[in-house]
């Protein structure tokens, strides 16, 4: 599982979403991005910055 967390990239914004791929994650991020914060161009360097964000969750066994 794949997550982002929005105030990594956009301070003060709680907004995160996890999912299976990174593509799905950067397809959320980029969606919510335009929505929240009003970010019409969505340039490349945004989605490397998005990428750089996204984090693995590790499975705890129990």
């Amino acid at each position: 599982m794949k997550s982002f967390e929005c105030g990594t990239l956009v301070p003060g914004c709680n907004w995160h979403t996890r999912a299976e791929e990174d593509a799905e994650v950067v397809r959320r991020a980029v969606e919510h991005l335009r929505a929240a914060h009003g970010e019409d161009v969505i340039r490349p360097a945004m989605i490397d910055n998005i990428k750089a964000r996204i984090r693995a969750e590790h499975k705890v066994d129990s």
